[in-house]
């Protein structure tokens, strides 16, 4: 295998891929490398006008996110890596790089400017070695690119709308993937294919040969900084990155990313030399980092959530700087309390704070501020008053393997539909905020997920404010979807929705998904809703789904298909969000 030798000299060293993209995961996993997943938040605003080539383009892209991710781990997670990779793919032709198509008539021109023709599938990539002397982060720097001829065969109007239409385009830079239906549009490919994925392993491999056996001198550029160049971060990703909870396979510890568990008995069992710090094996330190990492993780929570709670985000909105006796003067709060929150606020990426006092980071005014058009205000808020509080009964659930909710309702109730009719006007229309902004973070994922093109009406039980609704009929123009909720919801919601692109295409109808008749329909969908039910309730709502299921068998019609897609997407971090919301508009 080519990586063998080189497998042995990174076996005990902290390699991180500054990429979320599942596809280079993969491609790297298939390799046998070891690496921890930490997505960069480079935002990719570099003139392209400057470079004189698309490669160099892709090249600097690259190495600005592998160096973003490695100050960031140096300076926010006190963890130096050892090595940092990087990359970017760009779509080129006739020198032009084509980014992600906005929409589908703009995935349409793209498509049909390459649609007979050759174009250029470039991958920059660096390679980061990282060291910490002094408090300072040095780095060695080697990069590359690989360049990959792909042409296209004459494509049909009728192909290429049958692709556009299956969602397959729209994240990814040409507005085609070859690794899925894409592939059906290729004539023919010219150089690497793993490149056309997403990363050329190759090329990649011969690189880390030349490095460690034994380093080139003429292709390493040894740059030294007292400190990292200063970036913009917060990345539009360009590379088909998505979620970064995906585990990555490892032989010798098992990791979540985004600082999540290790297991902790493959540190002891582990037949390679460790380097010792402080008297103790590096594995070992890593592994206890991590576990402190999730062990502090609920005082990070509690910070966002109290933060919104007083507004402080809202009263730093199109302010400069803020000190922190305006911030208390204006609260009402304790100037020792407020300086606490607003330094922790501060050290988790909320705040920017100079020697004038505070203001909000580009995250902050685009999630946090509560009349932001992607703000996560009132889901916050929810998961403050309501979430927080059943997680503090997680032992006794575990023990008795019911709900909590009648410990934390005030009133006795059996699940979260009956404790919603029990609940003030007020508290009904911010839970119905909250499930609409946590579900437009969502919805463009969830509906480009799987291909529902056959489906020409949808229901949507329990849709709330039509937010994935709407996003369905975007992407799927011929698609009607109708959104059952209850009564209350309904008339909260359908008077704002009526300015929304493709309304006409979505209805809202009000009744009871238990007790009232549902809609018939080709596709069902059961979104965040039946964790909250008892079983009995549970069983109850897919009698009814079967029953309709046997009525359609009668006419000949094609059975509804049920999706519950409850933990289709987990954003478990602020980044996962900021890069989600970016990432669709």
């Amino acid at each position: 295998m080519v990586l063998n030798p080189v497998l042995k000299k990174l076996a005990d060293k902290k390699v991180v891929l500054a990429s979320g993209s599942p596809r280079r995961q993969e491609i790297l996993n298939n390799a046998g490398l070891q690496f921890e997943v930490v997505p960069s938040w480079f935002k990719e605003t570099l003139e392209k006008s400057t470079f004189s080539a698309p490669y160099q383009y892709a090249v600097e892209t690259a190495k600005q996110k592998a160096l973003e991710v490695a100050n960031r781990m140096h300076v926010k997670h006190l963890q130096t890596p050892d090595i940092v990779i990087g990359a970017d793919t760009i779509v080129s032709i006739e020198e032009q790089i084509l980014e992600k198509p906005v929409d589908k008539q703009d995935a349409y021109k793209m498509l049909s400017r390459l649609s007979g023709k050759e174009h250029s599938v470039v991958t920059g990539v660096a390679i980061v070695h990282c060291s910490s002397k002094d408090d300072y982060l040095d780095t060695e720097i080697t990069e590359f690119f690989e360049e990959t001829k792909v042409k296209f065969a004459e494509l049909s109007e009728e192909l290429l709308w049958e692709y556009i239409h299956s969602g397959e385009p729209m994240d990814k830079a040409g507005g085609y993937g070859i690794q899925a239906l894409g592939g059906m549009l290729v004539e023919y490919v010219h150089g690497d294919f793993l490149n056309v994925v997403g990363f050329p392993l190759n090329h990649f491999c011969k690189k880390l040969g030349e490095l460690y056996y034994p380093p080139s001198k003429h292709t390493i550029h040894h740059i030294k900084y007292d400190s990292i160049p200063s970036v913009e971060t917060f990345e539009i990703l360009s590379d088909g990155d998505c979620d970064s909870s995906d585990s990555t396979k490892m032989e010798d510890a098992k990791r979540l990313t985004n600082g999540g568990l290790v297991e902790l008995g493959k540190c002891k069992e582990s037949k390679i030399p460790m380097e010792i710090q402080n008297g103790i094996p590096r594995n070992v330190t890593q592994c206890l980092s991590k576990l402190t990492h999730l062990l502090d993780g609920f005082k990070g929570s509690k910070v966002l959530f109290v933060a919104c709670k007083l507004k402080i985000f809202d009263l730093l909105k199109d302010r400069s700087t803020v000190t922190t006796e305006d911030v208390a003067n204006q609260l009402n709060t304790s100037l020792r309390g407020t300086e606490r929150l607003l330094d922790a606020c501060a050290s988790v990426g909320l705040l920017e704070k100079n020697h004038q006092g505070y203001s909000n980071a580009e995250l902050t005014n685009l999630c946090l501020v509560s009349d932001s058009e992607y703000s996560l205000h009132d889901y916050i808020l929810h998961c403050n008053d309501h979430l927080w509080t059943l997680f503090t009964h997680l032992e006794q659930a575990v023990k008795e393997g019911t709900s909590q909710i009648h410990q934390t309702s005030e009133k006795k109730v059996n699940d979260l539909f009956q404790d919603f009719h029990c609940q003030s006007v007020e508290v009904k229309q911010r839970f119905i905020r909250a499930m609409d902004s946590s579900s437009k973070v969502t919805a463009r994922d969830i509906s480009t997920a799987f291909d529902l093109s056959q489906f020409k009406v949808v229901c949507d039980l329990g849709g709330c404010t039509g937010a994935l609704a709407y996003d369905l009929v975007q992407i799927y123009p011929e698609m009607q979807v109708i959104v059952l909720d209850l009564p209350e919801v309904i008339t909260d919601v359908t008077s704002c929705q009526l300015s929304r692109q493709n309304a006409c295409d979505v209805s809202f109808v009000s009744g009871d998904i238990f007790k009232d008749n549902i809609p018939k329909a080709d596709l069902y969908i059961l979104s965040r809703v039946l964790h909250h039910c008892s079983e009995e309730k549970i069983s109850l709502l897919l009698n009814k789904l079967s029953a309709l299921s046997e009525q359609g068998k009668s006419l000949n019609l094609p059975p509804p298909i049920l999706i519950d897609l409850l933990v289709l997407h987990l954003y478990n971090c602020m980044d996962d969000v900021f890069h989600s919301i970016k990432q669709g508009i």
